[in-house]
């Protein structure tokens, strides 16, 4: 059974481009590891809610926009070995020190998630 990480990230607009190269780089290391799919949104019509959003779920500020991502396994016990192939990877190391990420890393949602329902 297929099996997801969700991720919805504030990212500053000024450092789209940058989130956008270490998305391009960390999405082939997870290709490479294993992971089926490695897909990055970014906010289009999103708008604050009345009592919830997404915007209001990552506390977004002015001049930053909301980044929806994805990344799908075969199960999730995959996804475990991915990702701790993933974690040990030395190209990625810039991206597992907080201080270089184009974003702030304190307010990213994320989880994993099993299918429920395809149609």
């Amino acid at each position: 059974m297929k099996y997801v990480d969700g991720f919805v990230v504030p990212v500053p607009k000024k450092n789209l481009k940058a989130y956008q190269t270490l998305a391009r780089k960390a999405g082939k290391v997870w290709r490479e590891y294993g992971a089926l799919e490695f897909r990055e949104f970014v906010a289009d019509d999103v708008k604050p809610g009345k009592w919830t959003s997404f915007p209001q779920s990552v506390k977004l500020k002015a001049g930053e926009v909301v980044v929806f991502s994805y990344i799908t396994y075969k199960s999730r016990a995959q996804r475990d070995r991915v990702n701790a192939k993933v974690m040990k990877d030395l190209r990625l190391s810039d991206m597992m020190n907080g201080k270089s990420m184009p974003f702030d890393g304190k307010r990213m949602i994320f989880g994993g998630f099993k299918l429920m329902v395809t149609v």
